[in-house]
């Protein structure tokens, strides 16, 4: 696999992500209970802009990683149709359908990380990310369940995913350097 993949994958991703979180919260800033066209349509967008992403991903792996990325794609598509449903709906249901893809999509993720350990080294940052989408989709669902919807959390787990994806990209770069830079070991005979 060509190392410039994931790079480009993932500052794109994380550059789009922030834009998106930066839209939204000036979209959502005062809504609570119903969802606006607007909202509603970036709702659609956030989900297929991983979709793609990730098949992109997917195209560069092999494998169990190559599967998960699949699975995460057909997962970000289902999303975008269920939330487009869920904000005709009402806030409530947004987060709800949120935070189930946020959970499953994490998880996906987080196994596709830990599986490119060796390809792409540990990926600090995205095993936060993906942790923290676990986790920020359980809050979602807690959230959903308690009628507390805040549409504003989504923007801050997009902008959060958005600036890992970021540093990741950042670090794969100093990896990559570091890795054409060292000198090979030199070997000796006695």
């Amino acid at each position: 696999m060509n190392n410039s993949t994931p790079l480009r994958i993932f500052l794109t991703r994380g550059l789009i992500a922030i834009a998106w979180a930066a839209t939204f919260a000036a979209v959502t800033k005062s809504l609570t209970t119903s969802v606006t066209i607007l909202a509603g349509a970036l709702l659609v967008t956030y989900p297929l802009i991983d979709a793609v992403a990730t098949l992109v991903d997917a195209r560069s792996q092999s494998g169990s990683a190559r599967r998960f990325l699949l699975a995460n794609t057909v997962s970000s598509a289902v999303a975008a149709i269920a939330l487009g449903i869920a904000a005709t709906r009402s806030a409530t249901a947004v987060i709800a359908v949120f935070g189930i893809w946020a959970s499953v999509s994490g998880a996906a993720q987080l196994v596709v990380v830990l599986r490119r350990r060796a390809q792409l080294g540990l990926q600090v940052p995205l095993l936060l990310a993906n942790g923290l989408s676990i986790i920020g989709g359980l809050a979602y669902l807690i959230a959903a369940a308690a009628g507390q919807p805040r549409l504003n959390m989504l923007a801050i787990y997009a902008a959060t995913g958005g600036i890992e994806f970021v540093i990741q990209a950042y670090l794969l770069t100093r990896r990559r350097r570091r890795l054409t830079t060292t000198p090979a070991p030199v070997m000796t005979t006695a």
